[in-house]
């Protein structure tokens, strides 16, 4: 249990535990991770009789990970220490444990949430959201990304190498089990009000956003790819529109002012694609996520540095090219006064060209510094 200040809900919190270890005849121990308590939360832990591990590093992941090393058995059960969890249910999550599982979440939204228990904007906005956001992003079965009880094999998560610090540390757990292939399951859970007279040290605001953060940084194919194709197709497919002609739609015409803007969303996208393949090839280097190598193997088939100059070098030509022939429009006119509307539609394709070929050449030379600097 991690605790800091949790004095008027510990004894309730150790009393439950207490009771089901003896009730199932559970050869187990009762962990305090305290994070710095300044009341007698530790006095009392230590009164009865549970373990208390003395946390330095602050923060609700710091105080779980070392909770989690230290703890002695083959399996863990993690539950708050504000009374809002039954750790009566403790059997129930041991068996799902002994069927094969090695993590087993609680889903509060199937086993019940009694009112007040937990705030409207986490019930219906934040909880919903961030879970259905992890499900999308790695194919998770898991519905409930933030319950506070679950259960696990011990071994299994410490090769998880769990970093984070603050409650995005639940959301950690789930994700990298997923993606270390780790057995999964959810059983229902009830969440009650808590015990305590002060507000909850989790932070509405600040925490999801921290949750959210770490979901987008796990995938890059969400936090880059996705949007990067999408805007770089929808801007080459409207510069390619106006580049033959205006369109006019009810009255209102589209012409070279439209058309550099979605220009301007054909470079923008191309470099967010690019920033996919250069956090992917670091974190596949880096050993950040499980089958890196595989993915670097599979990488390197189709790209390579000269490859990446080459298709640079075709772009810059295309825009070159394009930059001549808007120079030889404007010789037609004896060097003097164009119409923008003849001369921009040729410059603007060259220009953004050239800023193609550009990032091309330069993140394709990043990227095998990457490969160099990450073999030493």
């Amino acid at each position: 249990m991690p605790c800091l200040n949790e004095e008027e809900t510990l004894t309730q919190c150790i009393g439950k535990a207490k009771k089901a270890i003896e009730a199932y005849n559970i050869d187990a121990e009762i962990l305090i991770a305290d994070n710095g308590s300044t009341d007698r939360s530790i006095e009392i832990a230590t009164e009865l009789g549970a373990r208390v591990l003395h946390v330095k590093s602050k923060g609700y992941g710091s105080a779980l990970s070392a909770g989690i090393e230290h703890a002695k058995g083959r399996y863990v059960i993690m539950g708050d220490s504000d009374d809002s969890y039954d750790f009566g249910d403790v059997p129930r999550f041991l068996d799902k444990l002994k069927e094969g599982n090695d993590l087993v979440m609680g889903n509060r939204f199937q086993g019940g949430i009694e009112p007040g228990a937990m705030p409207f904007l986490h019930k219906y906005l934040g909880n919903p959201v961030l879970s259905f956001t992890g499900r999308l992003f790695f194919n998770i079965p898991v519905n409930d990304f933030h319950c506070g009880l679950r259960a696990f094999d011990r071994d299994a998560v410490l090769n998880l190498g769990l970093s984070t610090s603050g409650m995005e540390f639940a959301s950690e757990m789930v994700v990298k089990a997923a993606l270390h292939n780790l057995k999964i399951a959810e059983i229902p859970t009830k969440l009650s009000q808590d015990g305590r007279s002060r507000p909850p040290h989790l932070n509405t605001w600040q925490d999801g956003w921290r949750h959210l953060r770490f979901l987008l940084l796990y995938s890059p194919k969400w936090l880059f790819l996705y949007p990067g194709l999408a805007l770089v197709l929808f801007g080459l497919i409207i510069t390619s529109i106006l580049y033959a002609t205006p369109v006019t739609i009810n009255n209102v015409t589209f012409d070279i002012h439209t058309m550099l803007y979605f220009s301007m969303l054909t470079v923008v996208g191309s470099q967010i694609v690019l920033f996919y393949y250069l956090s992917k090839f670091y974190a596949a280097k880096s050993s950040l996520i499980p089958g890196g190598e595989i993915w670097i193997q599979q990488f390197n088939r189709w790209f390579s540095l000269e490859k990446g100059i080459g298709l640079g070098a075709f772009f810059l030509l295309a825009g070159v090219a394009l930059a001549i022939s808007s120079f030889l429009v404007w010789s037609k006119y004896a060097y003097g006064d164009l119409e923008p509307e003849t001369v921009l539609r040729l410059v603007i394709p060259a220009v953004t060209f050239v800023l193609l070929g550009v990032q091309l050449v330069f993140n394709s030379f990043f990227i095998s510094v990457l490969g160099l600097k990450t073999m030493q």
